[in-house]
């Protein structure tokens, strides 16, 4: 968890993830399955999301500079994730925000 924390999965896949902590990306994905009720991928971009909401809570930056500063690949991706997990687009944050 640490190392996803940290952004691991940002630039790595699942397979380089278990590797690094020297065991097989099926066990790893069954771990994940038992302890967290997710993939290691469902779980990063939970992570990537709770980060970009931090930065549009944070500041004044660009909902698409805050996409990849979070970790994202691309800004379509990132409003997805965050409307399954929040139920609403991020800009609806920011539109929040100014009012």
């Amino acid at each position: 968890m640490r190392l996803i924390e940290e952004g691991f999965l940002d630039t790595r896949s699942v397979d380089e993830l278990a590797a690094a902590l020297g065991i097989g990306p099926r066990h790893l994905s069954r771990l994940f399955a038992r302890h967290a009720d997710a993939s290691p991928t469902q779980v990063a971009a939970t992570v990537r999301v709770q980060r970009a909401k931090r930065m549009i809570d944070d500041g004044e930056m660009a909902l698409s500079e805050i996409a990849f500063a979070a970790g994202f690949q691309s800004v379509r991706r990132f409003n997805d994730v965050f409307k399954a997990l929040y139920g609403r687009p991020p800009s609806s944050l920011r539109r929040k925000a100014k009012v």
